[in-house]
């Protein structure tokens, strides 16, 4: 097993439904976030690793035409799989090691988030490890918060930092469950029972784009910088 995961799954195949009429021809990754596609802050994070991929659902052949001259793979999905199932289907070109996850639908600010995953990353004591954001952090963010962590990082559920859908996760549990369609916190719950699921803390900014609102406010973030 590597010590540094060399893959990064990104996750961009859903509908975009909260952005309402923007995207109803154009999928959500592709929506303009000061001047650049949404997906292509995310593409930023993960320039110094080997293996990049997206899964695509939701007018793939716009996202194909994106992402395939950046050597982008590319997992399309018939059907909606969740972030679980999703990641499952995308393991022949992901490998079967650790991962990197990313959402393609919030920028960030401060140091890159994987690189600061990979420094904190321990497969000896970890199955995943999520990086977190504070609250007064997390613009656009209205939720109370996901996890709560102890004094050595490890997480259990609860209002405290937010989830910045950036993370490390092996992959072995995605063989244990049966659905199709799943999301990653199945995993987490699995893997919190263990007491191997930790987390960090995000030194930066992070805006969630999963609303129309959210550009402006992305956007303001980074002319902030």
């Amino acid at each position: 097993m590597r010590h540094n995961p060399d893959a990064v799954m990104i996750f961009a195949a859903g509908f975009g439904t909260r952005m309402g009429a923007l995207t109803a021809t154009t999928p959500k990754p592709l929506i303009r976030v000061a001047g650049r596609a949404l997906i292509d802050h995310a593409l930023d994070l993960t320039a110094h690793l080997d293996t990049v991929v997206a899964n695509t659902h939701y007018l793939p052949d716009q996202l194909d035409a994106h992402l395939s001259p950046k050597g982008v793979h590319l997992s399309f999905e018939p059907d909606i799989l969740e972030t679980g199932g999703g990641l499952r289907a995308a393991l022949s070109l992901l490998g079967n090691d650790p991962v990197f996850t990313l959402n393609s639908d919030a920028v960030w600010t401060g140091m890159n988030p994987l690189k600061r995953l990979a420094t904190a990353w321990n497969p000896d004591d970890m199955d995943a490890l999520l990086m977190l954001i504070p609250r007064d952090n997390a613009l656009g963010h209205t939720g109370a918060g996901d996890f709560v962590p102890d004094a050595n990082g490890r997480l259990e559920r609860g209002a405290g930092l937010v989830y910045s859908g950036a993370q490390i996760i092996k992959t072995d549990l995605l063989h244990s469950i049966d659905e199709k369609a799943f999301s990653l916190n199945l995993l987490w719950t699995l893997m919190a029972q263990n007491n191997r699921l930790f987390g960090i803390t995000h030194d930066g900014m992070w805006c969630d784009v999963g609303r129309p609102d959210g550009i402006h406010t992305a956007e303001q973030m980074l002319a902030d910088v």
